[in-house]
């Protein structure tokens, strides 16, 4: 009788340490779009609410049509910008038209500038994976990221001036391997002056202090640090972007801080402070 109560109280607590993958994915911006067709033209209409640049493409099962869209694949949109397409000789669309966007412009010329660490004033944080690392930090998406050790709901501060363009807050959990890549809070920043972007990753549920069209300034604090996503530990990922292109859109690039160090010469271990 005991031995079945042991196997049945431990099937129990596997079952409520196993975390499955949220059901529901979450955009971290939306933008308008929708299409029509009149006396043979088709017409779609774009609008970009967002405070940076943003790229549109168009997609269609008929092969013709999409020949046609690939011309003009992507529309490029400025910020809160909008645009009408119109196509002639087109009666009917047998499939839906279907949309895909990315953050940035590739025409924007990218200056670098100096960023402050993504923290309060007073703080010090170890650094817990650096740039080019095997195990998320290798890709071209991360390859210059860095990850501090900051804990759940610790403060984490803008390293720009800029515009909020993207924010996803709804998850709760995280976990290992890339199943989870698509699963993480986070936050990303305009800097319209340098072109740049920067994330931070991995917020705790709810753990945003601003939204999509907030105007923030360096050093402002905009975010709870937590653990969801492709992680089983939590911290802050911490990404200076730009536009590519490439099925992502954007690329981490080298950095440095206005406190002085550099993305690229910052190990596992080493601690900073602002």
């Amino acid at each position: 009788m005991n031995r079945v109560f042991v196997i049945i109280l431990l099937f129990i607590t596997i079952s409520c340490n196993t975390t499955r993958l949220p059901s529901e994915k979450f955009s971290q911006y939306e933008y308008f779009k929708s299409y029509s067709i009149e006396n043979g033209k088709l017409k779609i209409e774009i609008q970009n609410p967002l405070n940076c640049p943003l790229r549109v493409w168009m997609f269609n099962n008929d092969v013709e049509l999409q020949n046609r869209f690939n011309r003009v694949n992507p529309i490029e949109l400025k910020s809160k910008s909008d645009t009408i397409i119109i196509f002639s000789e087109v009666k009917k669309i047998k499939n839906e038209i279907t949309f895909s966007s990315r953050l940035g412009s590739l025409s924007k010329k990218i200056e670098q500038i100096k960023l402050e660490l993504p923290f309060p004033i007073n703080k010090e944080y170890k650094i817990i994976q650096g740039n080019n690392t095997n195990y998320t930090h290798s890709s071209d998406w991360s390859r210059y990221a860095l990850d501090f050790d900051l804990k759940i709901k610790d403060t984490i501060c803008s390293a720009t001036n800029g515009f909020i363009v993207g924010v996803v807050d709804k998850y709760k959990f995280g976990g290992k391997g890339d199943k989870w890549k698509l699963y993480g809070n986070y936050v990303t920043i305009y800097e319209p002056k340098s072109g740049l972007f920067t994330q931070y990753v991995h917020l705790v549920k709810n753990g945003s202090l601003v939204k999509v069209g907030d105007e923030v300034v360096s050093g402002q604090p905009i975010a709870l640090s937590g653990r969801t996503g492709q992680t089983d530990i939590e911290h802050l990922h911490f990404s200076c972007l730009i536009p590519v292109n490439r099925n992502e859109g954007l690329k981490s690039i080298p950095f440095e801080f206005k406190e002085g160090y550099k993305s690229t010469e910052l190990k596992k271990n080493d601690i900073v402070r602002k």
